[in-house]
């Protein structure tokens, strides 16, 4: 009996130590500062804000649609491609599409 717990508890301690050693990885992904960026999401995989009539994440009509946004790590919005977007990057306000 003495042997199935030992196992039991080093099982115990091993799973413990693993979920700890998880934690610091995801506070650090947390801390990375983000930015809401304009004309980036595919349609449907926007993060908030759709226009007029829409209620927000996924309500995106079409791909880099100007007034949807996405959020992406602060400094990398207007380096993100966009194929509606009057300079062809990111923006950080909504835009009216170009069309072409």
């Amino acid at each position: 009996m003495n042997k199935t717990l030992s196992k039991a508890s080093l099982a115990l301690a091993l799973g413990a130590a693993l979920s700890v050693s998880a934690v610091p990885g995801t506070a650090q992904a947390a801390e990375v500062e983000q930015e809401k960026c304009y004309g980036v999401a595919l349609k449907g995989q926007n993060d908030c804000k759709a226009g007029p009539g829409t209620s927000c994440a996924g309500t995106s009509k079409i791909d880099y649609q100007g007034n949807a946004w996405s959020l992406v790590p602060k400094g990398t919005c207007e380096q993100v491609e966009s194929k509606t977007s009057p300079t062809g990057y990111g923006q950080l306000q909504a835009f009216t599409e170009k069309r072409g």
